[in-house]
């Protein structure tokens, strides 16, 4: 009979923990939504945090071109190229490249 009642009473506490996580989240979700001003007494002082941050909305710099004005272009444009073609582009790099020619003069 006791351990009926250990379960029915952990059973109810699990069902209110659960509750509090969703009604939680709900909450959550509504407070960023929610505006907040700059001179709040939250803790914000000054302007900083996340909702300053988020309402700035600054750029990262390599979104950036050199002249400061937003790319709208993709940043990685991929081609298709066969497997031998990117075999000699390698190669190519590889003898380019400085520690090659290193290798190559010890060799020697």
């Amino acid at each position: 009979m006791l351990h009926l009642l250990y379960i029915l009473a952990f059973t109810v506490l699990a069902f209110i923990a659960v509750g509090n996580l969703i009604r939680n989240l709900i909450m959550f979700s509504f407070d960023r939504e929610r505006p907040y001003p700059a001179n709040s007494s939250g803790g914000n002082q000054g302007g900083f945090g996340y909702y300053a941050a988020r309402r700035q909305s600054i750029p990262h710099p390599e979104l950036l071109d050199n002249a400061g004005n937003l790319i709208k272009e993709p940043l990685l444009v991929m081609r298709s190229i066969n497997v031998e073609d990117a075999r000699q582009q390698l190669d190519a790099l590889y003898e380019s490249s400085p520690g090659h020619k290193i290798e190559r003069s010890e060799e020697a």
